[in-house]
């Protein structure tokens, strides 16, 4: 399953995980389509820029992406929220551009364009006809090399704004951020994309042109372009574009390790809301540790993929405890992140016999071995995903722009070959060693009063520039199923910004 953090965090948010993870899922769910990395073709330019183009002919379309290796874990207390400002000011304008000129441009060629941040990174996107792929090469080599916006202070309120509707007035989304928050206590993972409140207050417009400055630069930058067009063609248009454009100060590294945590930890929000929520969130290790990575993916799987699965089956089937109720985890985090079990409780049930049921799944899952047919089931759902999301050029471009970020684009193909290798006594291994009480970070939403109707903001996950639509035509996140496919969660526990931004 695929996480969120679109503008976000926590389970890749629904969102994210829905992009992401309908990226990711697609990504990683199952090889990479046939030749899917053996055809793309790569470069680096001498500017540090790197640029991948695939081509693919299924329709006359083309989507352009430009990944920048920022997101909130790049942000510093008191500047947190400063990459998803970032993110909403680049449409503000350029030295040869008014603001939205460059959206007004995409879809006067008939594309459509958006952009979204989550905690490791920032995708800007078109999706256009693939005749007319030239337009926004050229305008986001603009955007790039002259970024001037205009109107700082009015796409600050917006930026605040997006916080109280996303946040602030959604019960779910404020307790997956209290959650996290409480999750980690060193590593930037603790704050969410959209940032505190206070601190986006105090961003100025200097501010934000030195971190354009450095992070917005070609040697922080993954440009992939996927459709039906010549490769050579186009590899050598992005060249010319984005070749001449000056380096600013190399980034820092984030240097910031989150200590073991030897104890559960518990939050309590007292929120207005229509139904009582919970959330538990587990350290769990990223890519960089495949073997157990890939097993918490099955692990995820059989536990509430599915109306089959364990968690759906026990607490909204049987014994009807819940309105629903997900587990997910994210693997293409940069760095370590969570493995969230989350559920929307029904009226009369005790948020603590929630709880008790998640405790009781997860000690089954240490204490006896999934069985061969279940493992398959898991295994099969992760294939499907995969497969499924090759229909999409943005998701591939998605896939292609998140592993080279990771590393290398070709680690995609690996990704079946790894679900496959998941054994049974990988997934109990896996669920003894971080699905336990002393790893955990539990939170509970208790309802203060029935939620008003204009409160609730949208899914949570990544955070969009605009609201993302289908990727066939306005590049989406992956939430869980699907951002992160909406799975690419969302927040929520989610933790993303969600890929819809409710107020642009």
């Amino acid at each position: 399953m695929l996480r969120e953090n679109l503008v976000g965090s926590r389970r890749v948010r629904p969102l994210l995980r829905a992009i992401l993870a309908l990226a990711l899922a697609a990504a990683v769910s199952t090889p990479a389509r046939a030749g899917m990395t053996g055809a793309a073709r790569y470069a680096k330019l001498k500017n540090g820029l790197q640029v991948i183009v695939l081509e693919n002919h299924k329709a006359p379309v083309a989507t352009l992406n430009i990944f920048h290796r920022v997101g909130s874990r790049n942000e510093q207390f008191g500047m947190t929220g400063i990459s998803h400002l970032c993110e909403h000011l680049m449409f503000r304008g350029t030295k040869k551009l008014a603001p939205e000129e460059f959206s007004n441009i995409i879809q006067e060629s008939g594309g459509d364009d958006n952009a979204f941040t989550t905690e490791d990174y920032t995708d800007y996107f078109e999706v256009i006809n693939h005749n007319h792929l030239d337009v926004p090469i050229a305008l986001e080599a603009d955007r790039m090399a002259n970024f001037d916006p205009k109107g700082f202070d009015s796409e600050k309120a917006v930026v605040m704004e997006e916080r109280r509707l996303r946040t602030d007035d959604n019960p779910e989304d404020a307790l997956q951020e209290m959650t996290q928050a409480a999750a980690y206590v060193a590593h930037p993972y603790h704050w969410p994309v959209i940032g505190w409140m206070n601190e986006i207050r105090q961003i100025t417009l200097a501010d934000a042109m030195r971190y354009h400055a450095i992070y917005y630069s070609p040697q922080n930058t993954v440009i992939v372009a996927v459709g039906d067009f010549d490769g050579a063609r186009v590899m050598k248009e992005i060249s010319d574009a984005f070749g001449s454009i000056p380096n600013g100060p190399k980034p820092p590294p984030v240097t910031e390790v989150e200590p073991p945590q030897t104890g559960e930890r518990r939050v309590v929000l007292r929120h207005a809301a229509n139904l009582p929520a919970v959330a538990e969130a587990f350290h769990v290790p990223n890519f960089k540790n495949p073997k157990d990575a890939f097993a918490l993916e099955i692990a995820s799987e059989v536990l509430s993929d599915g109306k089959s699965s364990r968690l759906y089956k026990d607490l909204v089937q049987d014994k009807q405890m819940v309105v629903d109720v997900s587990a997910d985890y994210d693997m293409t985090s940069f760095d370590p992140g969570l493995f969230w079990l989350s559920a929307q409780v029904r009226p009369g049930v005790k948020s603590a016999d929630v709880l008790a049921e998640f405790d009781r799944e997860l000690a089954a899952l240490r204490d006896h071995p999934v069985g061969d047919k279940e493992l398959q089931k898991a295994k099969n759902l992760e294939q499907a995903g995969f497969v499924f999301g090759q229909d999409s050029i943005f998701r591939e471009a998605m896939l292609l722009g998140l592993y080279q970020m990771l590393g290398n684009y070709r680690m995609i193909d690996q990704y079946l070959p790894q679900i496959d290798k998941v054994t049974a006594a990988d997934v109990q291994r896996v669920a003894r060693e971080y699905l336990i009480a002393g790893n955990s970070t539990v939170g509970v939403l208790v309802p203060t009063g029935v939620l008003p109707h204009e409160m609730g903001g949208g899914a949570t996950g990544q955070v969009h520039h605009a609201p993302a639509s289908n990727p066939a035509t306005r590049a989406p996140r992956i939430p869980a199923a699907p951002i992160t496919p909406a799975p690419i969660r969302a927040a929520g526990p989610n933790g993303i910004l969600t890929a819809t931004e409710a107020v642009r």
